[in-house]
């Protein structure tokens, strides 16, 4: 028999087995560990690979939603264009955004546009709804769009989503007009400020014009009511006068280029001292805290309508007050606030929407001129309240009017891209400037005016331009370029040496007249002075005072600016109206001024200088 190992090397063999299968398995765990780290490794370069590639595509997406937008703009431009010269109606598309409507209203448009496209906008039900394309402006019937607020075809939405100038935005309510964001105690926007604070409207907000009657059985024949006795005739408009006002102490800086630190919109009403600001019960001033106040505006009377306040203009002796609105133009006592008549063709077509676009008053104030979306020109006796003379010849809408400084000679500005000079006594036309040059985009003549002397003819049009003509020889003077979209409104300054225009580009531009201006020199080119920025939406009227220190702006954001000439600096700030400001003017002779607005209502201020500076 054969004696065992001894024990002690069997253990030690065992003990070996068990090492060497632990070495094993500590090997296979560090390679696990290794094939583990280097999976990590290449999951986490992985994950920033993807992290990338997807950021990537999102700055795709974005640069292509951007691409794709702007493409759509410019196809949309173009399709307006092509519509503009007879094509086919354009149709937007649906990558555009378009503006939020509450509750659409498809607007009836004249018979031959029946086969176009309505335009649908909102209304509030108590809202008188006139205009089609330009809410507090009506529809054009003619393919050039509205000077009044619009400069776009009929049925077609502005590009991207941009709301029509002077748009209605809706019924001012518990969120402000348009129901979409809180509004401040007078119905405008809050401010993040205010907001963020939870200020709360402390006053109700005036509703424009809700439940208006309709116009009386008499005034929808064609009747008018008795002349007011107290409305003169010839003998008592006569001599144009001036108002005179203190001294103005503020040191005149001259100033060029681009004023951009106006925007007085964009300051909390509740955060400005009260000696820079000015309650009404629904309106409200702000004066530039960057210059000393010079100037105290006060409402004197709010004159109710049944449609859109188109146009507004006073009388040469300052007592009264002709507005423009759908088939109706009226005449109201400046220093009573009271209608004095109401002047209505009837032998006009009943069936359609008429508004009166333009109107003017002769210098002797014998005679009120008219312009309406039916391409007549109407010469209203006012003492007779009868029609004098029936003006023909224009192709499109009539948008502006003026009287030549002597009375003899009307001017009148339409869509079909001629400037006009009528005889009133004749009723005959006398000379017609045309704008042949109008390029790539239309140039329908938006607003005209006589300079102070009579010798020159200044007309904007929606190509962006302006254009003066010499009215001896009718030789185009000069084209003046500068501003970025169509220019709604121009103004000569009293002095004959600057022109003033207001543009879509919410802009105001201050013109030097050079060789043109009443004592300007042969070498002397026509420059801008300077551009004035502090409207946030369209510039739709431009006037100047009469003695030349002030001129006013409307615009569809509501508001009415004041500025100084001498600065290109905004003296104030006025919140009034609850649509856009269609037409803005000056009193000739008394420091008055009126507005026009698409809220159907039209008002008289006041604005005096103060004795002594703030």
């Amino acid at each position: 028999m054969v004696p065992s190992a001894p024990l002690s090397s069997r253990v030690t063999e065992l003990l070996e087995g068990l090492r060497a299968e632990y070495d094993a398995l500590n090997q296979e765990a560090s390679n696990m560990r290794l094939f583990k780290d280097e999976y990590e490794q290449r999951i986490n370069s992985q994950i920033s690979e993807i992290q990338a590639v997807q950021q990537n595509l999102y700055e795709l997406e974005r640069a292509h939603h951007k691409i794709r937008q702007q493409y759509e703009e410019e196809i949309m431009r173009l399709r307006r264009e092509l519509e503009a010269r007879g094509g086919p109606v354009a149709t937007p598309s649906p990558f555009l955004q378009q503006p939020p409507q509450q509750q659409p209203h498809q607007v009836p448009l004249p018979p031959q546009h029946q086969q176009q496209v309505a335009m649908s906008q909102p209304h509030s039900a108590g809202m008188p709804h006139g205009p089609g394309m330009y809410s507090g402006m009506p529809p054009t019937s003619g393919p050039h769009g509205g000077p009044n607020g619009s400069g776009m075809p009929h049925g077609q939405p502005p590009m991207a989503g941009e709301p029509h100038p002077g748009a209605y935005m809706g019924p001012p309510g518990q969120y402000g007009p348009g129901g979409a964001v809180p509004v401040n105690p007078h119905g405008q926007p809050m401010t993040p400020q205010q907001q963020a604070a939870g200020i709360k409207d402390r006053k109700p907000v005036m509703t424009p014009s809700q439940g208006l009657p309709p116009p009386s059985h008499q005034q929808q024949q064609g009747g008018l009511p008795p002349m007011s006795q107290g409305l003169p005739g010839s003998s008592q408009m006569g001599n144009r006068q001036t108002p005179t006002q203190p001294p103005r102490s503020v040191a005149m800086v001259p100033t060029r280029g681009v004023v951009t630190d106006n925007q007085l919109a964009d300051m909390d009403l509740e955060m400005v001292p009260a000696n820079m600001k000015r309650e009404g019960a629904d309106w409200f001033v702000i004066y530039n805290p960057k210059v000393p106040r010079l100037l105290n505006i006060e409402n004197l009377f709010t004159l109710e309508h049944n449609s859109v306040v188109c146009c507004v203009k006073f009388s040469n002796d300052g007592k009264y007050l002709a507005t423009g609105c759908n088939r109706v133009t009226q005449i109201w006592n400046v220093a009573t606030g009271a209608n004095e008549c109401m002047l209505a063709d009837k032998t006009a077509t009943k069936d359609i929407d008429l508004y009166i676009r333009a109107v003017c008053f002769s210098p002797d104030g014998k005679y009120l001129v008219t312009g309406a979306e039916d391409k007549q020109i109407r010469v209203w006796d006012i003492q007779k309240r009868t029609i004098q003379h029936v003006l023909t010849g224009h192709d499109q809408d009539i948008y502006s009017l003026d009287f030549s400084p002597d009375g003899s000679t009307i001017l009148s500005g339409s869509g079909d891209r001629t400037v006009r000079l009528w005889n009133l006594e004749s009723g005959k036309e006398v000379c017609k400037f045309t704008i042949d040059d109008m390029g790539p985009r239309d140039a329908g003549v938006t607003s005209v005016a006589f300079s102070p002397n009579g010798k020159l003819v200044a007309a904007s049009s929606l190509d962006k331009m302006i254009r003066l003509w010499e009215v001896s020889s009718g030789n185009l003077l000069e084209r003046i370029d500068g501003h970025k979209d169509s220019v709604y409104a121009v103004a000569f300054s009293p002095d004959g040496q600057s022109l003033l225009s207001g543009s879509l580009d919410k802009t105001l531009r201050i013109w030097d007249l050079g060789r043109f201006g009443s004592s300007g020199r042969s070498s002397d080119r026509v420059t801008a002075r300077s551009t004035l920025v502090g409207h946030k939406d369209f510039v739709l009227s431009v006037a100047y005072s009469p003695d030349g220190n002030w001129f006013v702006s409307g615009s569809k954001d509501r508001g009415v600016q004041f500025w100084d000439p001498r600065t290109s600096q905004t003296q104030c700030m006025l919140q009034g109206h609850k649509n856009s400001v269609i037409s803005v003017a000056l009193s000739p002779t008394q420091m008055y001024f009126a507005t026009g607005s698409g809220d159907c209502r039209a008002r008289i201020w006041s604005y005096e200088t103060l004795p002594t500076p703030m």
